[in-house]
């Protein structure tokens, strides 16, 4: 047996398989980050609890997790609510959802909890890659899921405002009002009908959703 442990070992030698001579056969070892005999370094990284080897990218292994991920260590924290290592600008800067991280990408919709990408957190809470949030504003500014703005939106919404203004509506127009649903506040108001956008009442947010239009000829 062991003659032919030794023949396994020089037939992956001759086939350049990795490793050093002192693997002799292809059986399963005790993982470790180097030969015992030799100190041949087999990655520059390696977790004895997920038995990955890698080159050297400032990897951690994130007990909550339960997975390595991409560091350094010192620049992400560990939310517990949302099971998942985040940016350290974030950490008590951000709307947890419970185990947020556990759901895919509403864009991709591949996993979020063991992907290699960074995930970005919107002000609703919801994660995306970081990828396909930059992507997905090419488009449009609301969050797939809920609709909430994206990203802060204060300085459109004031351009906005000076456009509503240099644009008055046809005379058949002007008494018209409309019943509104606001995305970012959740809350509902009445508006002047407005083509441009109709501005919310309470957050003066214009990602606003209409419900019914009346006229005020009817009140």
């Amino acid at each position: 047996m062991a003659a032919a442990a030794r023949e396994d070992g020089a037939r992956g030698r001759e086939q350049g398989l990795r490793g050093c001579e002192h693997y002799d056969r292809g059986c399963l070892l005790k993982a470790q980050q180097s030969c015992e005999e030799c100190s041949t370094l087999f990655g520059e990284y390696y977790c004895s609890i997920c038995h990955l080897f890698d080159k050297d990218k400032k990897q951690y292994h994130c007990e909550n997790c339960g997975i390595c991920r991409i560091g350094p260590k010192e620049d992400f924290f560990h939310c517990l609510k949302c099971n998942l290592c985040l940016a350290m600008n974030l950490q008590g800067k951000h709307k947890c959802i419970e185990n947020v991280s556990r759901q895919n990408c509403p864009i991709c919709l591949e996993d979020i909890h063991t992907s290699r990408v960074v995930a970005h957190v919107l002000p609703c809470g919801h994660l995306l890659h970081r990828t396909c949030y930059e992507e997905m504003l090419k488009e449009g500014y609301r969050c797939p899921l809920c609709m909430h703005s994206a990203l802060d939106m204060t300085r459109y919404w004031r351009q906005l405002d000076d456009e509503v203004a240099q644009t008055p509506m046809p005379s058949e127009y002007q008494n018209m009002t409309v019943d509104i649903l606001c995305n970012d506040c959740n809350r509902r108001s009445t508006v002047q009908f407005h083509i441009l956008g109709m501005k919310c009442n309470i957050c003066e947010s214009y990602n606003t959703a209409q419900a019914k239009r009346i006229s005020l000829d009817q009140q």
